[in-house]
């Protein structure tokens, strides 16, 4: 079978409106204020945000505002990103100079230059697995995941093909030398602390 740009196009608003109901539903539960929700692949991941984690999202947060206005930065708002029912709240994103908007105001993951995650334990292999493939094939030209458990930071950057073909690690303490990316930065962690 062939699938024809409609069919794409419609696939791809029968996912969103998918989203949307899981989201509306989510909204309207008890839930406790604190927690990041991801919708990956499907399934909800609800994760408590620690001290340290947010400590580590506002360091973040803190170094790309040197660089990047404030309404070009976001932290936990949806986006839809490629695959079956994928909608990410980052930690840490930058979006485009002209970035577009989703009928319901929302962003567009073709949009979306840089994110970061900060690895919770029980959701770690999301962000290396699912999420980062999800990024990769949204062409996100920068994905860091910080690993506070690990104490290290692992960039990858040059999206192809679903994948991102350079990987680089460094220990907490040390720069993620991201200046011959967009960027044009490198990520200080000498103020992550491990977990």
């Amino acid at each position: 079978m062939t699938v024809v740009e409609t069919d794409r196009i419609e696939m791809a608003d029968d996912n969103t409106l998918r989203l949307d109901e899981m989201f509306k539903t989510l909204e309207q539960g008890p839930f406790l204020e604190g927690y990041k929700i991801d919708i990956i692949e499907g399934a909800v991941h609800m994760t408590p945000q620690r001290a340290n984690h947010w400590d580590i999202i506002a360091g973040i947060y803190d170094q790309l505002r040197t660089k990047y206005p404030r309404r070009r930065v976001l932290s936990d708002v949806r986006i839809d990103y490629p695959g079956e029912l994928n909608a990410f709240c980052s930690d840490v994103a930058v979006i485009a100079e002209e970035a577009g908007r989703t009928r319901q105001g929302g962003f567009l993951c073709h949009d979306v230059e840089f994110v970061a995650e900060v690895i919770s334990r029980g959701t770690s292999a999301n962000d290396y697995g699912p999420k980062k493939t999800g990024y990769a094939a949204a062409e996100v030209a920068v994905y860091v995941v910080v690993d506070p458990y690990q104490g290290k930071c692992h960039a990858y950057t040059q999206p192809r093909d679903g994948d991102y073909h350079v990987q680089t690690t460094v220990d907490f303490g040390e720069k993620v030398d991201l200046t011959h990316t967009f960027l044009g930065l490198a990520l200080d962690t000498s103020d992550f602390c491990r977990d």
